[in-house]
């Protein structure tokens, strides 16, 4: 096997006569996952004898590959000087706590000013890699923990762990009325048919699981653990609200407010002003893309949730 900056080539081994192309490659390169390898396949970057062939192909042993690596665009997306939360850093990926109002990457109206943008001043040599190599996002409102990239075979690696359930994502939330346990919700979430800014619960949306947890019960509301097994764009809120329980202060989904009976000025005048969906992605665990050793990490709650649960808990003893 040889390899330089841009290209490498290899010899397929006798020994896997009969095995799939894409299989044997991904063997052969740990590093990259196997997604990568039938893209770089189907876009003509892997030649077999000098021919480019689908992932499908069932080899014979002792064929040449070639392998041309595309070269990486840069982002046109501009670094800026934003401070960054990091709670963990290392030479393959790094692992930030985004406040809440600060958005993941630009979008419509909003050029610049988000978490991406401070990464890329953070690390310039992001910007060659897709999205900055942020590879999940957090909504704008929603606080937490959130990993990114600083290595496309770490991107690679992140990406397989989102597709493969082995990154854990759990959440802690407050939601309107009293429930009396945990679950599951397995119901398939797409956009909107009549708002194309929100989701909701459709038979012909992509699959969508959330489990949750009760971790405290108020007189109208509840307090809960939630772990994502899927990642569908404002899952948790669409499951929630779907449930009849939308997030205190989710202003797309949350519905006519719920007051909590029996408050004083102070803590009426805190419950009405909170206009975030009350979310927080307080743990994070994944198998880290180079040493394959297990982390996490936890992000203590926001001091605005914090004080909601304080207003309920006062409510609660004085009753």
């Amino acid at each position: 096997m040889s390899d330089d900056t841009t290209g490498l080539s290899m010899i397929l081994p006798v020994d896997q006569a009969g095995e799939r192309l894409d299989a044997v490659l991904s063997a052969l390169l740990p590093d990259v996952s196997r997604s990568r390898i039938q893209a770089l396949l189907k876009d003509g970057h892997i030649r077999v004898n000098g021919t480019a062939e689908k992932p499908s192909l069932r080899i014979q042993g002792g064929e040449a590959v070639d392998i041309d690596w595309p070269e990486s665009e840069p982002s046109v997306w501009v670094a800026q000087d934003i401070p960054l939360h990091i709670v963990f850093e290392d030479a393959q990926i790094l692992v930030l706590h985004k406040p809440a109002g600060q958005l993941t990457h630009p979008g419509a109206g909003h050029a610049d000013g988000t978490l991406v943008n401070g990464v890329l001043a953070h690390l310039p040599e992001n910007a060659y890699l897709p999205r900055g190599g942020i590879v999940h996002r957090l909504d704008k409102d929603t606080t937490g923990l959130l990993v990114v990239a600083k290595t496309e075979m770490a991107r690679q690696s992140l990406i397989d762990q989102l597709g493969d359930h082995t990154m854990h994502r759990e959440y802690l939330a407050l939601v309107n009325g009293p429930m009396t346990g945990g679950g599951r919700v397995d119901e398939p979430i797409g956009r909107h048919a009549h708002d194309r800014l929100r989701m909701t619960v459709r038979a012909d949306g992509r699959p969508a699981q959330t489990d949750f947890r009760l971790v405290e019960r108020f007189p109208r509301h509840s307090y809960l653990r939630l772990r994502l097994a899927t990642g569908r764009t404002h899952q948790i809120r669409v499951h929630m609200a779907h449930l009849g329980h939308a997030l205190v202060g989710d202003p797309v989904y949350g519905g006519r407010m719920t007051v909590p009976q029996g408050l004083d000025a102070e803590g009426l005048a805190y419950w009405q002003q909170f206009r975030r969906q009350a979310l927080h992605a307080w743990r994070l665990k994944l198998y880290h893309p180079e040493s394959e050793e297990l982390m996490s990490w936890e992000s203590p709650l926001p001091e605005d949730m914090e004080k909601l649960l304080d207003v309920l808990r006062q409510v609660r003893r004085a009753r």
